[in-house]
C-alpha cells in the first residue's frame, strides 16, 4: 500500500489541513526557509494558494500535500533526537553533507527537487541514524 493511501486511511484532510499548515510554518520559520523554498517543499505552484494558507493557517490540503508535511515533521522530530542542541538542529538540514545521499549538498537541496521521494529518503535516512526504521 502506497504512503498516500495509508495516509488518507488515518486522516480527515478537511480536520487535519489546519494543524498541519500551522506546525509546516513554525517548521518553516525555523529553518529559515524562504516563501519558494516553502512552496516546492509543500508541491505547491499557485502562489495566491500559497499566501492564503500561510495567512488563514488553514486550508482544503491534498493527502500529497499532507504526505509532505508528515515527512517533514518526521525529519524535524529526528533531528531534535538526534542533535538535542536546538539549533544545531534545525541548521543541519542546510549545511553540506557528506553522506552518499546528499552528494555534498545539504538535506534541503534534496528535498526541494518538489518529489515527495526525496522528502521519505531524507526521513529514512535519519531514522535510520538514529536507530529507527530504514
Amino acid at each position: 500500500m502506497g504512503s498516500a493511501q495509508a495516509l488518507s486511511r488515518k486522516l480527515d484532510p478537511k480536520t487535519a489541513s489546519g494543524p498541519a499548515l500551522k506546525a509546516f510554518f513554525r517548521l518553516a520559520d525555523r529553518w529559515d526557509l524562504d516563501a519558494e523554498e516553502q512552496m516546492k517543499l509543500l508541491g505547491v505552484s499557485a502562489r495566491s494558494t500559497f499566501f492564503n494558507w500561510k495567512k488563514e493557517e488553514d486550508g482544503n490540503l491534498s493527502l500529497d500535500t499532507l504526505e509532505r508535511i508528515s515527512y517533514l515533521l518526521g525529519i524535524f522530530k529526528a533531528l531534535h533526537i538526534l542533535l538535542p542542541n536546538e539549533d544545531a538542529a534545525d541548521a543541519w538540514v542546510k549545511k553540506p553533507n557528506t553522506a552518499p545521499i546528499f552528494g555534498g549538498k545539504s538535506a534541503l537541496d534534496r528535498m526541494l527537487s518538489g518529489r515527495v521521494s526525496d522528502l521519505y529518503v531524507v526521513r529514512q535516512y535519519l531514522d535510520a541514524q538514529r536507530g529507527g526504521w530504514a
